[in-house]
């Protein structure tokens, strides 16, 4: 039977993007209480933040700007609320992106977003292996080099080599997953990952529900 994590709240960030209906499936499959929301106050008090989505930076980051969550997702940071990021979740946590021009995002990590070079398929779409740099717990049970659907026209080049903790081949090695403390992002979507992506949901919301 199907344990049920009463109390455990899991906040779905909404800032306007898709793909939400996806990650509250996989959310509740695991027995949790996903709560799909833009309101400050409930994503406050959630156990963990998930900011997952699809689309560009800038648009991204002016509804995060417009619904006052940019500075409210930076301070969770700072707090050490647990928060995972998915695709454009992972993105904007960097310093700038470039599309059309450079466009300023919530610069929680050093680094840029960068289109893919010409000659490479855009966006990069399908499934591809996440080669695992260092030991982690949202890895458990995931061997090492599994599978992810990705759907992406823009990669993350950081200045923190620490963060990346796994990285996938597309024209050069890109980063595909990074952890710092309490927060994990992705650039691969786990929702459509079939089982080793509800498994990295599932280690991350054990991770998550540990804390105090």
């Amino acid at each position: 039977m199907l344990k049920y994590h009463e109390g455990e709240v899991i906040a779905i960030v909404d800032y306007g993007a898709g793909n939400l209906r996806s990650v509250v499936n996989a959310i509740a499959s695991l027995g949790y209480h996903p709560e799909v929301t833009c309101k400050p106050d409930e994503i406050a008090k959630a156990k963990a933040v998930i900011l997952p989505g699809v689309g560009a930076a800038a648009e991204t980051m002016k509804n995060l700007r417009a619904m006052g969550l940019d500075n409210l997702i930076r301070q969770l940071i700072r707090d050490g609320r647990p928060l995972l990021g998915v695709c454009i979740g992972l993105q904007v946590l960097f310093d700038v992106a470039e599309e059309g021009g450079w466009h300023k995002c919530l610069g929680i990590f050093p680094g840029r977003v960068r289109k893919f070079s010409l000659g490479l398929k855009i966006p990069h779409m399908g499934w591809n292996q996440v080669k695992q740099l260092h030991p982690h717990e949202v890895f458990t049970d995931i061997p090492d080099r599994a599978n992810f659907y990705f759907v992406h026209s823009y990669y993350i080049e950081s200045g923190d080599k620490s963060l990346c903790i796994g990285e996938t081949e597309y024209g050069t090695p890109i980063c595909s997953i990074i952890a710092r403390e309490n927060l994990i992002a992705t650039q691969f979507h786990p929702e459509k990952s079939g089982e080793y992506g509800l498994k990295l949901y599932q280690n991350f919301l054990k991770l998550a529900c540990s804390k105090q």
